[in-house]
């Protein structure tokens, strides 16, 4: 097929006065004739840029160019090479300043969706089983099956190693379980993901609590592996220490997804208790913010998003910013919260907040934000969602002697994942704070090459 200059190719979509009141998949996404035309406006460059934006270096105008020939299988077998997680990359990853972000057709237009191709190609073909490698007769444990975990065990794997990923809760997947809401990541794909993982060689072994049920030193010491893997995420709420965040109706942004997501708190069916306010006001401006909004707004409630930046400086991507939109998310921008206000109960009634403007840039380059004296005003509200971010949990780097970390909690690790400890290896959140899957799969792999170097030497 040649190159085609016409426009990006618009992804079918849930419509918003539906899903607002559903859990259901947003984006419906490509079908064939779609893809093949989308694809077509790739240029395939000698040089791709794309691939060097992308964490985990995926062969993007090879699997692009099968898509237009309309091998989709071959397609779905190249982004293997590199991705164990296609369907999921496809659906949460920030395209738009990675791979999109680099793409030579957005210099002057639109980039190629690339994403959208991806998860096009991981929904209809499901990429071959790899050649089994010969055996390594050598055992490598993984902390975390969240998407670091994921990666790491999956070339591990490849290359002939026994791998069994260890993580504390009752299903596999990480924050893809708990963390993304259903209708941005259906949790039927992230468990066909881990299906492909098990068909792979690699063990699954829930509900073991490493640095309780079992310790890092017993597992290299007493259970016979040679090597262990931390990718246990960064799950650990922050909070902003003002007066009255310990009132009823405060929650961490971390709890709520989790009840909503893992749980299942949204059907009916399903018996976690969930407490959503008539009126949720959730604090923060990242992805996690929007899919604790966008939640709540599905459960019923008014949500007001309070931000301290202009939307221009918002973290979240521009994509989930609007289809919160759409979804009738009440934007407080340029506000920051100084109390949560309480009822004779006990339980949240608002949130007082102060105006802000953008003041000069601070060490990130953003410019910082600046209260306005006098602006006081208050939210009506019976619930609060902090969403402000995550740092480690400290169990294992408390229950590892000889494990360094940062004064913030993150354990410290080399460029290829070497931590402190001999046979230790970290990556993800647990290493760098939250950040993105792609980036999380990108330090698994990483680690996993280190770990196959170490073992082999």
């Amino acid at each position: 097929m040649a190159i085609n200059n016409h426009p990006r190719v618009p992804v079918r979509e849930q419509a918003a006065n539906s899903r607002r009141s559903n859990f259901e998949e947003v984006c419906f996404g490509y079908n064939l004739e779609e893809a093949q035309l989308e694809a077509q406006r790739c240029l395939e460059c000698k040089n791709p840029r794309c691939v060097a934006a992308c964490p985990v270096n995926i062969d993007i105008p090879a699997f692009i160019g099968q898509v237009k020939q309309g091998n989709i299988a071959e397609a779905a077998a190249i982004i293997a090479r590199d991705s164990c997680l296609p369907a999921v990359c496809g659906r949460v990853c920030p395209q738009e300043t990675q791979c999109e972000g680099s793409c030579v057709r957005g210099i002057k237009g639109e980039p190629v969706a690339i994403g959208k191709l991806e998860r096009f190609v991981a929904d209809t073909a499901q990429a071959p089983s790899p050649t089994p490698a010969q055996p390594q007769n050598k055992r490598v444990a993984i902390v975390g099956s969240g998407p670091a975990g994921l990666a790491c065990a999956s070339d591990l794997a490849k290359w002939g190693y026994s791998v069994t990923v260890f993580d504390a809760l009752h299903v596999m997947g990480g924050v893809l379980q708990y963390g993304i809401p259903e209708f941005r990541l259906p949790k039927s794909i992230v468990q066909r993901e881990l299906n492909a993982l098990q068909a792979q060689g690699v063990c699954f072994e829930p509900n073991v609590v490493v640095g309780r049920t079992i310790s890092i030193d017993q597992l290299l010491d007493t259970e016979g592996y040679s090597a262990v893997f931390v990718g246990s995420g960064a799950g650990l709420p922050k909070f902003m220490g003002i007066e009255g965040e310990n009132l009823n109706g405060v929650v961490s942004a971390n709890e709520f997804l989790t009840r909503v997501n893992l749980m299942r708190a949204f059907d009916p069916e399903h018996d976690t208790p969930v407490f959503v306010g008539r009126r949720v006001a959730v604090v923060g401006g990242g992805n996690v913010a929007m899919d604790a909004a966008r939640c709540a707004i599905r459960l019923g409630a008014e949500v007001h998003l309070v931000y301290r930046r202009s939307e221009a400086e918002l973290p979240a991507r521009v994509e989930e910013v609007h289809h919160a939109r759409e979804e009738g998310m009440l934007f407080d921008m340029l506000t920051n919260p100084v109390q949560v206000l309480a009822n004779d109960q006990g339980w949240v009634r608002g949130l007082r907040c102060i105006r802000m403007k953008l003041g000069e840039p601070d060490a990130s380059g953003r410019r910082r934000p600046v209260e306005v004296a006098g602006s006081e005003f208050d939210i009506e509200a019976e619930m609060v969602i902090m969403a402000l971010g995550t740092s480690p949990n400290p169990l294992i780097a408390s229950t590892t002697p000889g494990l360094n970390t940062e004064r913030w909690g993150g354990i410290i690790a080399n460029d290829s994942g070497a931590t402190s400890r001999e046979g230790v290896f970290a990556g993800g959140d647990a290493v760098s704070g939250a950040a993105t899957v792609i980036l999380a799969m990108g330090a698994g792999r990483k680690a996993a090459r280190a770990i196959d170097e170490y073992l082999r030497k």
